[in-house]
């Protein structure tokens, strides 16, 4: 493994110095293909940036998770979820005075393998794939960074360093006991050449962008349900962290419109959970003395967490989401239909491969139908909501060609 020297400070990229049980840069494990290191950025940074340009990152932008591109702009996509995990955890990160390039660059990562159509999309290609090996969406951002982008002509995938590999990998636990499942053969097939240790925890930074994203993702599915008319604010004032918040912002402003008090709640609702992660990591810090950055990777639990009030307050919100927002009627008709558009293509292109796209078609020579299918997976979870809406449209109708 090459070992970075890439220029930059020894701090958390926020003017102090890291902590202990930081990840520091200049001790790198490397990357997979050695690679001249760069004069102005750290390799984490560098991994950033590589990761901004690559093509599945500028797809996010037309990828849903709740709603489907053509309901509305108004709406988060994968992109702007993204640029939101990544804000939350790079200032998670400063403020604990971790390596923020690192936490930013996971954040920016983590959502690479998502298809089309948010969960009913994964959940389709999952049923699809259930005879080749299944499909997971963690997988699936392993695969795009090391082998799906093809941007550079020493290697396959974007090499990025093994704490990014790592944190893209473990950001939400040890995964040493999924190996076993078929969808999981590439991580076990690249871990056998450049170990990740997949039976530890990932680094703090990888840990604050797995939290970066539960906060990101709760705020921001109040937000667009409320926005979307699926429930309303009267609606939350008994729901735990949200009614309270909203208690206090109607207090603070009995006059405010329904939109600035929705705004407002959100606002608050992510200081408080931003506050208390901060503070339930600094606790356990102090309870567990590590001193560095393995020490954190060996301590058996997670280090950056919520409180258990928090956690306990968040299940009973995503109870409320899931009843009122992921259930409802509107949002499961819509479901319905992304899922036939993916099966669809999905049973199509592998009965008639000659209907991919020329350069799909030459990925398949040779290839027996589970490895086949792998790539008709890759091609189809690679589309955006609206890619996928067409081009269904030019397989089964035939007026789309006029």
């Amino acid at each position: 493994m090459q070992r970075a020297t890439d220029m930059g400070d020894d701090t958390g990229r926020g003017g102090a110095a890291r902590v202990s049980w930081a990840e520091n840069w200049a001790r790198s494990r490397g990357r997979r293909h050695p690679e001249s290191p760069s004069a102005h950025r750290t390799p984490f940074a560098r991994d950033r940036d590589r990761i901004i340009h690559a093509s599945a990152f500028r797809r996010l932008k037309q990828k849903t998770q709740v709603f489907v591109a053509h309901e509305g702009d108004h709406f988060r996509t994968r992109l702007t979820h993204s640029l939101e995990v990544a804000q939350i955890a790079r200032s998670i990160a400063t403020a604990l005075r971790l390596d923020s390039d690192l936490a930013e660059t996971i954040a920016l990562g983590h959502d690479l393998g998502h298809p089309p159509f948010g969960h009913a999309g994964e959940d389709e290609l999952e049923q699809r794939m259930a005879p080749y090996g299944g499909f997971d969406h963690n997988v699936q951002t392993f695969r795009v960074v090391t082998t799906l982008e093809r941007r550079y002509p020493a290697f396959e995938g974007l090499n990025l360093t093994w704490e990014t590999l790592e944190g893209l990998v473990k950001h939400n636990g040890p995964v040493a006991g999924r190996l076993d499942r078929p969808a999981w053969g590439a991580i076990a097939d690249y871990n056998s050449d450049f170990d990740l240790e997949l039976g530890g925890w990932a680094a703090a930074e990888a840990q604050v962008a797995a939290l970066s994203d539960d906060i990101a993702y709760n705020n921001h599915d109040v937000d667009d349900g409320l926005a979307a008319g699926l429930f309303q604010l009267d609606e939350l004032m008994d729901v735990p962290l949200i009614g309270p918040i909203l208690l206090g912002v109607r207090r603070d402003y009995p006059d405010l419109d329904v939109g600035l008090t929705r705004l407002e709640a959100v606002r608050r609702m992510i200081g408080d959970m931003v506050g208390n992660v901060m503070m339930e990591t600094r606790a356990r810090v102090a309870a567990s003395g590590v001193s560095s950055a393995s020490d954190v990777r060996g301590l058996g639990h997670a280090l950056v967490s919520f409180s258990q009030d928090m956690t306990e307050d968040l299940a009973r919100l995503r109870a409320f989401l899931h009843e009122r927002m992921y259930r409802h009627w509107r949002v499961m008709r819509t479901r319905s239909q992304a899922r036939r558009i993916l099966a669809e293509m999905f049973d199509l292109f592998l009965a008639e491969p000659q209907l991919l796209p020329p350069e799909w078609q030459d990925r398949l020579t040779g290839l027996d139908q589970t490895r086949g299918a792998r790539v008709i997976c890759d091609y189809i979870a690679g589309m955006t909501d609206w890619f996928a809406i067409e081009e269904h449209k030019r397989l089964f109708q035939l007026d789309v060609w006029g």
